[in-house]
C-alpha cells in the first residue's frame, strides 16, 4: 500500500478518534452480549437508507457477509469446563453457586452436544432477515430477470448462511434465479490469507509477547474462583484458575447465539467481563485489523476481494441488468476487507494496546452475519449520468476517503479511482 494511502488514513482515523472513542467502556457494557465480540449475535436496529438524488434507482448490490451465528468451534469449549466443575463437586470443593453453574454447563452440553462450529437457529435467522430487509429496501434490484450469484467459502455454517439468504429472496419473489456454489475456485477470495500475513503472524516478536503480558494483567479470577469454590486449597492444587476463568468467558459469550435461556453473566462483574473483552479485542485488532506496526500486510489480504468486488460491479453495470453478487465467509476476511476500503470506525491504525478499544470495536464490525453492501444505483432515463455507490457496514451507511458532495452516495468511477490507485497498489 502506497505511503500516502496509509497516511491518508491515520489522518482519517485521527480525526475520527473522538466519535470513535465512544466504544470503549461504557458503550460496551451497556449491553453485555457485546463483551463477546465476534460472538455478538447481530443487532437488528432499523436501518436507514437514505433517499437516493432524483431520478437514480437502485439496480445491484455487492455484499460480503459473514456466516450467522453459531455453536462454540470445539465440543471441548463446553466439556472441558464442565468436567473441572463436577471433579470440584466430587471432591465436595464446589460452592452452592458452584453447583449451580455446573447444573447450567451440563443443561447447555444437552443442545451443544456434537454441534461445535454449527450454524445454529438463531443464526439463519438473521440470514434471513438481511436478505429480507435487502429485498424491502431495493426492489428493483431482485426483478424478475435479475443476474444473482451466490458464493460461499467451504466450510459448512457459510454454505448454509447462503442458503438461508437465498432462500428468503426466493420466497419473497419465487421468479429469481440464484446461482449458488462453495467452491475451491473462489476461495482465493473469499478466504485470502496471504503466506507473507501468516508468516507476520506466527512471528512471536511481532504481538504475541506483548499480547500475553496484556492477558495476564487483564485477567484476574480470584474472586470469581473463590465464589465457586469453598476450598482454597482446592483451588491452590486442582484448579488453572485462569483456564477456567476464560472457559466460562467463552460459554457466557456464547449462550446469545444458541437457542437456550441460560445465561452466565451474573456469575462475572462487567469489570471482569470488559477486561476479557479488551483481550479478544486486542486478538483480532493485531491478528486481522489495521495493526499500525502490521504496515498494512494483514489488511491486505482482502486485495483479492476487493478487486473482485470492483470487477463484479464493472461487470454489472456494463450487462445493464438488475442483480447482485453474493458472497459468504468469515470475520477474519470482512475485517480486513472493511479496513482496506477505508471504511469509517474500521481502518485506525494505533499501536498502544491501551488505545485499541477505542480504535477498534470488534463487535460493532464482525458481530455474527455482519455484513458489508455496496449499493449502485443510476438514472434509467439518463444513461449517461455517473453511477453512484453507498456503502454499508451491518446495515449502516458509512463513509470512505473519496470526495462526495451527495454523501451517502459516491461516484463510481470516483472510488474505483481511489481503490485502483491508492489502495491496491502495495
Amino acid at each position: 500500500m502506497k505511503l500516502s494511502s496509509i497516511l491518508l488514513s491515520l489522518l482519517i482515523g485521527v480525526s475520527a478518534l473522538p466519535c470513535i472513542a465512544q466504544s470503549s467502556k461504557e458503550e460496551t457494557l451497556a449491553d453485555l452480549n457485546r463483551t463477546g465480540g465476534v460472538y455478538y449475535a447481530y443487532p437488528v436496529t432499523e436501518s436507514r437508507n437514505t433517499p437516493a438524488p432524483k431520478g437514480y434507482q437502485p439496480f445491484y448490490v455487492s455484499h460480503y457477509g459473514r456466516h450467522g451465528s453459531r455453536y462454540l468451534i470445539s465440543d471441548n469449549d463446553y466439556k472441558q469446563v464442565a468436567d473441572k466443575l463436577h471433579e470440584a463437586d466430587r471432591a465436595g470443593a464446589l460452592t452452592p453457586l458452584g453447583r449451580d453453574v455446573m447444573q447450567r454447563v451440563d443443561s447447555v452440553i444437552k443442545e451443544t452436544h456434537l454441534r461445535a462450529g454449527d450454524l445454529s437457529p438463531l443464526g439463519v435467522r438473521q440470514h434471513r432477515g438481511i436478505a429480507e430487509r435487502m429485498y424491502s429496501a431495493y426492489p428493483q434490484v431482485f426483478a424478475d430477470d435479475a443476474v444473482l450469484s451466490a458464493r460461499s467459502t467451504l466450510v459448512v455454517r457459510c454454505v448454509l448462511s447462503m442458503d438461508a439468504f437465498c432462500e428468503r429472496l426466493k420466497e419473497l419473489n419465487p421468479r429469481l434465479d440464484i446461482t449458488r456454489e462453495s467452491s475451491q475456485r473462489y476461495m482465493n477470495y473469499l478466504c485470502h490469507h496471504s503466506d507473507e500475513s501468516n508468516a507476520w503472524r506466527d512471528d512471536p516478536n511481532n504481538f504475541k509477547e506483548e499480547y500475553r503480558k496484556f492477558e495476564e494483567s487483564h485477567t484476574n479470577p480470584d474472586r470469581l474462583m473463590s465464589t465457586l469454590f469453598n476450598d482454597p486449597k482446592y483451588i491452590a492444587r486442582c484448579v488453572n484458575p485462569n483456564e477456567l476463568m476464560w472457559g466460562l468467558y467463552w460459554i457466557a459469550s456464547g449462550m446469545q447465539d444458541i437457542e437456550t435461556d441460560i445465561d452466565f453473566y451474573d456469575i462475572f462483574t462487567p469489570d471482569e467481563l470488559y477486561d476479557l473483552y479488551q483481550c479478544f479485542n486486542y486478538r483480532f485488532y493485531a491478528g486481522d485489523g489495521n495493526y499500525l506496526p502490521s504496515d498494512g500486510l494483514i489488511i491486505y489480504n482482502a486485495a483479492p476481494l476487493l478487486e473482485n468486488i470492483i470487477t463484479s460491479a464493472d461487470d454489472a453495470i456494463a450487462s445493464g441488468k438488475p442483480g447482485a453478487t453474493l458472497r459468504f465467509g468469515h470475520d477474519g476476511n470482512l475485517i480486513p476487507l472493511a479496513a482496506l476500503m477505508h471504511m469509517e470506525d474500521c481502518d485506525l491504525a494505533v499501536e498502544n494496546p491501551d488505545e485499541f478499544d477505542s480504535a477498534f470495536s470488534v463487535w460493532k464490525i464482525a458481530p455474527m452475519a455482519c455484513n458489508v453492501q455496496l449499493i449502485f444505483f443510476r438514472d434509467p432515463n439518463h444513461p449517461d449520468k455517473d453511477v453512484l455507490v453507498k456503502f454499508m457496514l451491518n446495515e449502516e451507511e458509512k463513509r470512505i476517503p473519496v470526495d462526495t458532495d451527495i454523501f451517502p452516495f459516491y461516484r463510481w468511477e470516483d472510488v474505483k479511482r481511489y481503490y485502483r490507485t491508492q489502495v491496491l497498489t502495495r
